[in-house]
């Protein structure tokens, strides 16, 4: 809108009036806009939001037990009164078929004793100028390919959920590394009392194991495919399960069914969409209907 404004410029006061009504004019013009752009600001505390994403959770059971050779082979010389005169390999070593192991002597000549199988030796009593026979103790006792098996107890409720070659990863207790492994055996009965029952995962390995040693072992039973957020967005309450999300700069509040976790992550099977702009971290401090400002996190993970 165009204001015309008559002053008589050859009067000082009226002069300095024009500037003024020609000041509050200009003034008047421009603050329509300035009160839309004050409207459109959004006045409320900045809050961390990324958009929820599709993933798969694998469903896991886990099962704590103790680790056992699945086969052993105990390596005697076929000769009577011999002695050791030299070993060549010591317990916790992988062996090949046919390697040597050690040398024993007697009165028949000397003889070198070689493995039968290849795997990992677990045990061995050779030493230097100690007697070897058929009959005595072993030399050395070999854990066949290398092979073990980690029988864990599983809760009745879950040994439905079991079957022969799931995968699996093994933790033992004084392994640097996780092993991979698969389910061999699944017991088909159940402790009474305890109401656990036993199911034997297989793993084979190179490295050093100790019989008996315990460990911990989460087997794949599955997975679910569906909407996945970061544990921190969901609040667990006496009304239900929330999820806060924010639409048009304001917080609304959804009651959602979760399903599998993963990685700091759960999967959300009802009620919420791909693409969703949910809180990372939802709190007490965030009320339905609530004026926010959303602010993209840097991780997508919320975390």
């Amino acid at each position: 809108m165009r204001r015309t404004i008559a002053c008589d410029l050859s009067r000082p006061t009226a002069r300095c009036a024009c500037t003024i009504v020609a000041a509050a004019a200009l003034i008047a013009t421009m603050s329509p806009a300035h009160a839309a752009d004050d409207s459109e600001a959004v006045k409320g505390p900045a809050v961390s939001v990324l958009k929820a994403t599709k993933a798969c959770f694998p469903a896991i059971v886990e099962a704590s037990g103790f680790l056992i050779p699945r086969d052993e082979v105990q390596v005697r010389p076929d000769r009577p009164g011999a002695k050791v005169v030299d070993v060549m390999v010591d317990a916790g070593e992988a062996v090949t078929q046919g390697q040597a192991l050690a040398k024993v002597a007697g009165q028949d000549g000397s003889t070198t004793i070689n493995a039968p199988v290849a795997g990992l030796v677990s045990s061995s009593t050779a030493v230097i100028g100690s007697p070897a026979s058929a009959k005595g103790e072993a030399l050395f006792t070999i854990v066949s390919r290398g092979e073990f098996d980690l029988v864990g107890q599983v809760a009745a409720r879950n040994l439905s959920k079991l079957a022969v070659d799931q995968p699996a990863t093994v933790k033992i207790v004084g392994a640097t590394e996780e092993m991979t492994g698969k389910v061999r055996r699944v017991a088909a009965t159940v402790e009474p009392n305890s109401q656990l029952g036993n199911v034997f995962v297989g793993i084979a390995t190179t490295k050093r194991l100790l019989a008996n040693a315990s460990g911990r072992v989460m087997i794949k039973t599955g997975e679910s495919c569906g909407i996945s957020v970061p544990l921190t967005a969901v609040i667990y309450s006496s009304a239900g399960t929330i999820v806060q999300v924010v639409k048009r700069q304001t917080v609304e509040t959804k009651l959602v069914e979760v399903g599998l976790m993963n990685g700091g992550n759960v999967e959300i099977r009802e009620g919420l969409h791909e693409g969703d702009v949910v809180v990372a971290r939802a709190g007490s401090l965030l009320r339905e209907g609530d004026a926010v400002r959303p602010v993209v996190a840097a991780d997508a993970g919320g975390k």
